[in-house]
């Protein structure tokens, strides 16, 4: 045995690794935490299985399904990337789980793509979910897979900036309650179930310009009336992404 085989390597791992090892732990976290849960999977699946089965909102001509589903997947993303995210950060912001490891060796900026990443993989998670429960009620989907992709992308950063900073500038009790309002009122106002046409023409166009609007409409053109790339709802979610992390990235505090 030659001298210095045990010898202490003391140093950070490498970064990917890193961010890779803390992506794996918040969404463990996530996953094993039932409120998260209540809001990421068991109220979507509910309100989707609810709403197809039984005639109680008006959608239009053609299957309920195929105008709820879209809706359904939108919420999906704001109970994970904004509601989920801010509660979960406010309280980790609160207990000073934010502080330590913002002194431990993976960087601030690190933490949060870990964070973003975990948001992702969840996300996938509830869209796979959704998308095969959507599937046995008898959905047909149509539109480019690819324009989807895109439109959940600019959606979750629109929400992961907005709840960030929530969390990051409210107390955790504060933060709980106010996501968990913006939360309902957007489920009830944001075309996720019940259709925008259904409010008065000045109400209408103020709820256009919503995130959660922007993103369940845009899914629905594409993915129930076959339509290429809504660039409108696009743009709404892109401008709603820069101004979130923007502002999440200039008035977020640590503790």
């Amino acid at each position: 045995m030659s001298a210095g085989t045990y010898t202490p390597r003391p140093g950070a791992a490498p970064l990917p690794r890193m961010i890779a090892a803390q992506t794996a732990l918040e969404t463990r976290m996530l996953l094993r935490n039932g409120e998260q849960l209540l809001l990421t999977v068991i109220i979507p699946t509910l309100l989707l299985v609810l709403f197809s089965a039984v005639d109680i909102v008006d959608t239009g001509s053609g299957a309920s399904v195929d105008f709820l589903a879209p809706g359904v997947l939108a919420l999906a993303v704001m109970s994970t990337a904004f509601t989920g995210q801010a509660i979960a950060t406010g309280f980790e912001r609160r207990y000073g789980v934010l502080k330590r490891l913002g002194a431990s060796p993976l960087p601030r900026w690190a933490l949060m793509t870990a964070k973003t990443l975990s948001v992702l993989v969840t996300e996938v998670l509830q869209v796979l979910l959704l998308t095969a429960i959507a599937f046995t009620l008898g959905w047909s989907p149509q539109g480019d897979p690819l324009s989807v992709l895109l439109l959940l992308v600019l959606g979750t950063a629109a929400f992961s900036g907005l709840g960030l900073l929530m969390a990051g500038t409210l107390k955790a009790e504060a933060t709980l309650a106010a996501a968990n309002l913006v939360f309902l009122l957007l489920l009830v106002g944001g075309g996720v179930i019940v259709p925008l046409d259904k409010f008065p023409d000045a109400v209408r166009s103020v709820l256009g310009l919503l995130p959660i609007s922007a993103l369940s409409e845009g899914l629905r053109d594409v993915l129930q009336h076959g339509a290429s790339m809504p660039w409108g709802q696009a743009g709404i979610l892109a401008v709603w992404a820069v101004l979130g992390l923007g502002a999440a990235a200039k008035f977020f505090r640590w503790e």
